[in-house]
């Protein structure tokens, strides 16, 4: 009945969030300070990809948005050489609809969608007890761009701030989420063209 009743509020939360919203703090830190274990077990610090922008999305096997997998995998293709990485963070979070272990989340990510971005270890995304990105994150975006259901996408410029929040509701390939990524790309191109001139 619980886990019912949590679901249900999550729907609610998820149907009524904002699709996309920038960030409303500007405090101390950038992503690049914060490290996750990979889902093979080994240091995944954001900070070796100092200079990149980021899509980190909380993730899970039995979601109705559990497709946005091939999303990601394709916009991760599409942009990984102009300067993106996409991270998947598993978390049970949300409907306890990622139970499976490390190994078993691996292999269906990547036998079902053939996903070859970066995965973490399973992660506690909300409440008191998030990973530090996490609460970092979500002070940085601000009630209107909290994560409130699996696949929501947090977008980081190349500067490691927090550029944007997009809800589960737009797929990683929808329209707004990837002129949001060209423009940080074109950005972050622009400004390193400016500085080695």
């Amino acid at each position: 009945m619980r886990k019912m009743i949590a679901t249900a509020a999550g729907l609610v939360a998820l149907w009524t969030a904002v699709p996309s919203s920038a960030p409303v703090s500007a405090s101390s830190g950038s992503a690049y300070d914060f490290e996750f274990q990979s889902i093979d077990g080994q240091p995944l610090k954001l900070g070796a990809w100092r200079g990149k922008a980021l899509l980190v999305v909380n993730t899970a096997s039995f979601c109705g948005f559990t497709k946005q997998y091939a999303g990601l995998q394709d916009i991760w293709s599409k942009y990984e050489a102009a300067g993106l990485v996409v991270v998947g963070v598993p978390s049970n979070d949300f409907g306890e609809q990622e139970p499976k272990s490390e190994g078993d989340i691996k292999a269906f990510c990547e036998g079902a969608f053939g996903v070859t971005f970066p995965l973490t270890a399973k992660q506690t995304v909300i409440g008191p007890n998030a990973h530090p990105f996490y609460q970092w994150a979500s002070a940085q975006a601000g009630p209107e761009g909290r994560l409130n259901w699996n696949f929501h996408k947090y977008l980081i410029g190349r500067d490691g701030r927090l550029v944007r929040s997009f809800s589960t509701q737009l797929s990683p390939n929808s329209v707004e989420v990837t002129d949001w990524i060209e423009k940080v790309l074109a950005e972050s191109q622009s400004s390193s063209n400016a500085v080695q001139n």
